[in-house]
């Protein structure tokens, strides 16, 4: 397999590019430590057959070997734990980084519970590895420097040897290439096993009431995936130990072969040179089992690295400058917003024709109330994501001001809006400027009936341990003292009592009109309709115009005027 074709080994090569010069001191450091290993091997084995008058020389070798033995392995293992600790750290930090950047349908379509394992055990796996990764690495010199001692001493014999270290390699390959695909499948099963972990934790309630459901979760689902992901890391680690436990029976046949080879072709070969091929065989044992050793843990960093290339080039078209520091500004500002036939279409299932919203023309006006309404996947969450610039149209534009929003500045298009989607997520943190910030979110957790349970310190909410009704309301109160223009809702009022959906929508929704702010509102809630100044009603992905009437007269009933179109506005903050 080339490097060009394996994500994996690419991805590796560009984590490490920054660190070159920390990897290339490591493994000359490296490679002093196993050369002198290897050379201390020769004067052990020279030190078999010296004199009394060589013991001088042979203790001040031996010494000096064993000074740079140390300076060598102690460097290259501190030089790689450095690289592999800030490759583990670079990781982290790229991933987070491409998550934040990527397209928003991008990342809906991934799925958490293949995206949380990436972060996670993929990265672990790779920081495992890269803890063992210096000892992989001081090995694979010593071994080198070994078999250089070992050609020094007989070239033919080495030869010879080399073959059978040969052989034994490739099938210790074939068996890893096995081993590799099991990791690979059993990787696959722990995307599949985090899902479940989810149902049983999103869905407990369900699976409390629901026993033949709970029977499937738990023995169909969990428990069957479990067992296979045992089984195929049990068949693949095996396979593994039984290649090792052959490699080592490898190497005595090896030492056999050196024994025997050398009086019958090389008669006249000093006998040093058996007992050096002997000595150096028996010491590499340990380096060439450390290395064997590490294999599995090698194999899962390989499908990890492999999973993370992936990722990243899954999100590889990310956008630009979102990480930058945030500028401070004294307030936007905006007059209108437009779609201009706008129109976005979600990938088919197979044998299913893909859900299209669009083309839609549509034009909101500051200090506008907006609701938008429709049937269940008619469309109304995508239309509000392509307002708020979180979805790129695939036809037409969005206009802020009469000017088209770009790449470049839908960023700061998307910072006109506070939202509270129905699938929301709520930030304990405050993070408006300003030492009032505190003091409005006590006032509105007073009004919203939370101050019993919530209040505000050190700039966040003390707990949002509460109902999903209280949650909601926290999140209004973020959106509220943020001071956007324009602030979007998604079925807000869906889970909360009679009474405060009453306060919602005829009172704080009011409140918020006579500041200036531009409201959209996704509702099903239609005895509220008349509080709208304008009904935008989706059926089938576009704008029903035959309800246009209906929601006038609606509006009139409830005394308020619809708005007009071409009338200008005043600006809002």
């Amino acid at each position: 397999m080339t490097t060009s074709s394996n994500p994996g080994m690419v991805h590796a090569g560009s984590l490490l590019r920054p660190y070159w010069k920390l990897v290339l001191c490591g493994l000359v450091l490296g490679l002093i430590g196993g050369a002198s290993v290897a050379s201390l091997l020769a004067v052990v084995n020279s030190g078999l057959y010296a004199g009394s008058g060589d013991v001088g020389s042979l203790v001040a070798s031996f010494a000096g070997l064993c000074v740079l033995i140390v300076i060598g392995s102690v460097g290259s293992d501190i030089s790689a734990n450095v690289v592999g600790q800030r490759i583990i750290a670079s990781l982290r930090k790229s991933l987070a980084a491409k998550i934040l950047m990527a397209p928003i349908d991008q990342l809906e379509s991934y799925r958490a519970h293949r995206l949380i394992p990436v972060l996670t055990k993929d990265v672990d796996a790779i920081s495992d590895f890269a803890f063992y990764f210096p000892a992989f690495l001081v090995s694979g010199v010593i071994v080198a420097g070994c078999l250089v001692y070992l050609a020094v001493l007989s070239w033919p014999l080495f030869l010879i040897v080399a073959a059978l270290i040969a052989l034994g390699s490739f099938a210790h390959f074939r068996a890893r290439q096995r081993g590799l695909s099991g990791f690979n499948l059993a990787r696959r099963y722990e995307d599949d096993l985090q899902k479940h972990y989810r149902t049983i934790a999103e869905g407990a309630k369900e699976l409390r009431l629901h026993r033949p459901r709970r029977h499937h979760v738990h023995v169909d689902l969990i428990q069957r995936t479990i067992e296979r992901i045992s089984d195929v890391q049990i068949s693949a680690i095996n396979l593994l130990v039984t290649t090792r436990a052959l490699g080592t029976v490898m190497l005595f046949l090896v030492i056999g072969a050196a024994l025997v080879l050398r009086p019958l072709l090389w008669p006249d070969s000093p006998s040093s040179v058996s007992s050096g091929f002997v000595l150096v065989l028996l010491f590499m044992r340990g380096p060439i089992d450390q290395l064997i050793g590490m294999l599995p843990s090698l194999g899962r960093a390989q499908v990890a690295m492999r999973r993370i290339a992936e990722l990243s080039e899954r999100f590889a078209t990310a956008e630009q400058d979102l990480l930058d520091e945030p500028a401070q500004s004294a307030g936007e500002r905006v007059g209108s917003i437009e779609l201009r036939g706008v129109s976005y279409a979600f990938q088919a299932a197979a044998g299913d024709n893909p859900f299209v919203l669009g083309p839609i023309d549509l034009r909101i006006t500051c200090g506008e109330i907006i609701f938008i309404v429709g049937e269940n996947g008619s469309g109304k969450t995508t239309l509000i994501k392509l307002l708020l610039g979180l979805y790129v149209p695939h036809e037409g534009m969005v206009l802020r001001d009469g000017v088209p929003v770009v790449s470049d500045t839908r960023d700061d298009y998307r910072q006109l809006f506070t939202t509270v989607f129905s699938d929301y997520y709520l930030f304990d943190t405050l993070l408006q400027p300003g030492s009032q910030a505190p003091e409005i979110a006590q006032r509105y957790l007073d009004r919203l009936e939370l101050a019993h349970k919530v209040s505000v310190e050190n700039g966040a909410f003390s707990t949002t341990d509460l109902s999903t009704g209280q949650r909601k309301r926290l999140a209004l109160i973020n959106a509220w003292i943020e001071g956007r223009p324009v602030l979007v809702f998604d079925e807000w009022a869906a889970d909360q009592d009679p009474a405060f959906r009453h306060v919602f929508y005829t009172e704080l929704l009011a409140d918020l009109k006579r500041l200036g702010k531009t409201i959209i509102v996704i509702s099903h809630d239609d005895r509220y309709f008349h509080c709208a100044d304008r009904i935008v009603r989706l059926r089938d992905g576009r704008v029903d115009e035959a309800a246009a009437f209906v929601n006038v007269a609606i509006a009139g009933r409830g005394g308020v005027t619809p708005a007009v179109e071409g009338v200008s506005e005043p600006l809002c903050n």
